[in-house]
């Protein structure tokens, strides 16, 4: 598989989305489960357009948890279809749009079909540089970081980890095709559907970002609701540990300079960060 370097992107945020709502907004209208999954990537489609009119750089989507193989087999397998018919309608569209698309995750339990679907959408939008669009399928936080441990074994057992060298390892969980460079950590991470909780998502990435819970189904979540989410987000007051008088720029615990940018103090502090709850993962959700 050749190798694309990451574009560079500017220094928008790091948004990620647990896309949570899917079959709930189908089973409320008398639809089948497989009706709200496919009225979710229509949706995933809108947010995407409504991201590159955003200062957005990165933005990744829960499509898929491992979590979800716990699912009826007919509906994990409509699931990796509609992924896999997805991904070959958007290389067209994301390569006109300058969507670089990748995809997170394990792939070795993935249908073949999927895998090459990945492999295509990934090889065709190497050069976008207008956002960057990481799907999250077979995706487990908690087991990316296990295998970024146990890959130190064969990087270089004898050198000394750090938080950026870890991260790197993060970003490309059980992916045996190739290395892919780790994306800033997440700024805001939201989740629709009306559940609090993460997940097993991006535990290692979000490690200082902005959580927002919306109860809105995410077929019904569209580019205003995006734009409401980031003004709320621009409303909060970011310290890092730090106290809201020190303003200078802050390096992030993980990866260094948060999203390459000096953070701003604002005035008026978080206001629906809410964690409870022990769930399983998700993505496109219940």
């Amino acid at each position: 598989m050749t190798q694309h370097p990451h574009p560079p992107l500017g220094t928008g945020l790091h948004v990620a989305i647990i896309m949570d709502g899917n079959g709930r907004w189908a089973e409320r209208r008398g639809l089948p489960r497989a009706e709200g999954h496919r009225a979710g990537v229509a949706t995933a489609r809108r947010v995407v357009e409504a991201g590159l009119d955003e200062a957005i750089s990165v933005l990744t989507l829960y499509a898929f948890s491992s979590d979800n193989w716990g699912r009826p087999a007919d509906e994990v397998t409509g699931l990796f279809s509609l992924l896999a018919e997805y991904l070959a309608d958007e290389v067209r569209r994301c390569e006109s749009r300058g969507v670089r698309l990748t995809v997170i995750g394990r792939r070795d339990r993935l249908p073949f079909p999927l895998r090459a679907a990945i492999s295509n959408a990934e090889e065709s939008t190497a050069e976008g540089k207008r956002i960057w669009l990481r799907l999250a399928v077979d995706y487990s936080s908690r087991d990316a970081i296990v295998r970024a441990a146990n890959a130190r074994n064969w990087v270089d057992p004898r050198a000394p980890a750090s938080l950026e060298s870890f991260g790197r390892l993060v970003a490309t969980p059980g992916n045996p095709e190739g290395w892919q460079p780790a994306a800033a950590e997440v700024d805001l991470l939201i989740r629709t559907g009306g559940e609090r909780r993460l997940s097993d998502f991006l535990l290692w990435e979000s490690a200082y970002a902005e959580l927002l819970f919306t109860d809105t189904m995410w077929p019904e979540f569209g580019p205003e609701d995006l734009r409401s989410a980031l003004h709320d987000y621009r409303g909060r007051d970011r310290r890092f540990g730090r106290l809201a008088a020190e303003s200078e720029p802050v390096s992030s615990p993980l990866l260094g300079p948060v999203g390459g940018r000096p953070w701003r103090v604002c005035a008026r502090p978080a206001s629906r960060i809410v964690l409870e709850g022990n769930g399983r993962g998700t993505g496109f959700e219940e």
